[in-house]
């Protein structure tokens, strides 16, 4: 997918699933998470009424490190979903199906300043054009799998 546009109704897959188990605590991978609607992920601390799950593009992650010239893992982001050949930037209001699991994106997740702990000038590159990822609510209850399909509902 590298260096083309991705369409907003490309299909794509899930590349990488996350929890934590405090606030500001360690991010954990997962292989498979339990989404739980209008709840969030079980297990994962920190989840708001609105803000159940945090999703990142890989396309976006990879361009920011070229631009940084770093390599830093993706889980420093903080988000819970990481996905790859879906564009979310613009997605306000788009319902995103991650396997059997639908998620209504709620708006842009903006960088914090623990961006900038994980690399120097990473928040910065990140507050442009939503690379910084969006958060959404959970419509479905379901078992979500790394290597799931991730395609926007029309």
């Amino acid at each position: 997918m590298e260096g083309r546009a991705l369409s907003r109704s490309a299909a794509g897959r899930v590349e990488a699933l996350w929890t934590k188990r405090a606030h500001r605590g360690v991010m954990d991978p997962r292989t498979e998470a339990t989404f739980v609607a209008g709840r969030g992920i079980d297990g994962n601390t920190c989840r708001s009424s609105t803000r159940q799950v945090t999703i990142i593009a890989r396309e976006a992650w990879d361009e920011m490190m070229r631009t940084l010239g770093a390599a830093v893992d993706p889980a420093a982001r903080r988000a819970n979903v990481m996905v790859s050949g879906v564009a979310l930037e613009r997605t306000r209001g788009r319902v995103l199906r991650l396997g059997g699991v639908r998620i209504r994106v709620l708006g842009e997740t903006r960088p914090c300043e623990r961006m900038d702990e994980a690399h120097d000038g990473l928040r910065a590159v990140m507050g442009e054009s939503w690379r910084g990822g969006v958060f959404g609510e959970v419509l479905d209850d379901g078992l979500v799998t790394v290597g799931d399909a991730a395609t926007w509902e029309e």
